[in-house]
């Protein structure tokens, strides 16, 4: 595996479950939290975050099983091409993946150093274009500090792990000793009427948690690079589910318990804010540097594992060749990080941050999260039981409910639903401009 043009496998369950955890735990949370409880209208915001957690286990065990049978480079992208078959539709919604790649994966990075750029203008005041150049900037230090092999990458990111899980237990440590139950569980009139209005509520602040947690498959995109990854990418994947819902459940209680949630829904920066109420002004600028050292890791980790999904498909045949390439002494796949970050530069200098989290999850549901748990199903009935070293649970019951929850969720979306629908088109159209160019299927006879 040292050979010029192939990866190295060089993360263990530690570095691997720490690339997930910081990947996971981005700056998302410490923005979205108030547009949840603007969502939910109360402290049953809480009730969305619970929601969000579940919805990630259940697709979780999907993402465990793929990820364990095929333990490569590109994640969805190859799970997507063998689950339907390689020859036919497993060409088209694997395409599909790599062209939603080119823009949801720039949009994520963009989305977390808009964010950065934001939270940033608590220390400092910063006008529209400063903010842009700020998260021009974020973008630009990915690239540089990405630049390098994968061992160095697992040491990075197991030091910026310490900077996230610091943080935030002592926000909660915080919260703890600072706790007002009445407070935190003062709920407004009618609640918990469980009309139509508050499943739509709930839908809708869903989707924003949905995003924060995003991210506990990023292991599986680094499949090519994790030790014993039948063993490693399972572990990996519920460890930082469990652990990330503890800690977003935990964190949300005692902001809430500290700063109420009439005032919380319409505050741009809830954490600072919360460290202010309890120790004072300097104590808040301290906490938002340490908040944006979070939005920092998590983009780090999720720029490392989306720069592997174009390289997977270019090693196909299935896109462009160029990004096939594999730095000659690093042996990290160079050509693919450079241009997501070229692509999530622009689009850090051209979108709002909401736009881009609505935006992000309508593009990514039907293809890659539904029709995965899809394809697991599809794989049971083709694969023997040995090609398989991980099973989930109680199948194929988890499946079948992740892709129930995925389609509601994506109807939550709203009229972003549109767009993610019109990304879908555009994508098969030029997937059968190039199959019609080169004589493949559905223009050709396939051969399995």
């Amino acid at each position: 595996m040292n050979q010029p043009g192939k990866l190295d496998r060089a993360l263990g369950l530690r570095e691997a479950t720490a690339l997930n955890m910081i990947d996971m735990v981005g700056v998302g949370p410490f923005i979205v939290i108030p547009l949840v409880i603007k969502d939910m209208g109360g402290p049953q915001s809480l009730l969305a975050w619970g929601v969000g957690a579940v919805l990630a286990l259940i697709d979780g065990c999907v993402w465990a099983e793929l990820g364990a049978a095929m333990p490569e480079a590109g994640g969805s992208y190859v799970y997507l091409r063998e689950a339907y078959g390689p020859a036919k539709w497993g060409r088209l919604l694997s395409f599909l993946v790599i062209w939603q790649t080119i823009f949801q994966a720039p949009l994520v990075i963009a989305s977390g150093a808009i964010g950065f750029a934001e939270y940033l203008a608590y220390l400092m005041p910063l006008g529209y274009y400063s903010q842009k150049a700020v998260a021009g900037a974020v973008v630009i230090a990915l690239a540089i500090l990405l630049y390098r092999r994968i061992t160095s990458i697992g040491k990075i990111s197991m030091l910026l792990w310490i900077g996230v899980f610091g943080t935030i237990l002592w926000l909660i440590a915080a919260g703890v000793t600072h706790f007002h139950p009445a407070l935190a569980f003062r709920y407004p009139a009618h609640a918990w009427s469980l009309n139509w209005l508050f499943f739509a509520a709930l839908g809708s602040a869903t989707v924003q948690t949905i995003y924060t947690y995003w991210g506990y498959y990023n292991v599986c995109f680094l499949g090519g690079e994790i030790r014993q990854p039948e063993r490693n990418i399972p572990r990996a994947i519920f460890l930082s589910i469990i652990a990330i819902a503890i800690l977003y459940l935990a964190m949300q209680t005692c902001i809430l318990g500290v700063v109420p949630w009439q005032e919380a829904q319409h505050s741009e920066f809830i954490v600072s804010l919360f460290f202010q109420r309890i120790y004072g002004p300097h104590a808040a600028q301290f906490a938002t540097m340490l908040i944006l050292w979070i939005a920092f890791a998590s983009l780090f980790s999720a720029t490392l594992g989306y720069s592997r999904i174009p390289y997977a498909a270019a090693l196909d045949g299935n896109f462009f060749s160029v990004f096939g390439r594999v730095h000659p002494t690093k042996h990290f796949p160079h050509v693919s990080l450079l241009t997501l970050c070229a692509v999530a530069f622009i689009f850090s200098l051209s979108f709002r941050l909401e736009t881009v989290i609505t935006a992000i999850a309508a593009m990514r549901i039907l293809v890659q999260f539904v029709g995965q748990a899809v394809g697991v199903i599809l794989l049971r009935r083709r694969w023997p039981s040995g090609r398989l070293p991980f099973k989930m649970w109680l199948f194929p019951i988890p499946a079948g409910i992740a892709i129930i929850l995925w389609l509601a969720l994506f109807a939550a979306t709203g009229r972003r639903m549109l767009f993610g629908l019109f990304a879908i088109l555009a994508g098969v159209i030029v997937f059968l401009i190039r199959s019609k160019q080169s004589n493949r299927w559905p223009f050709a006879e396939a051969t399995e």
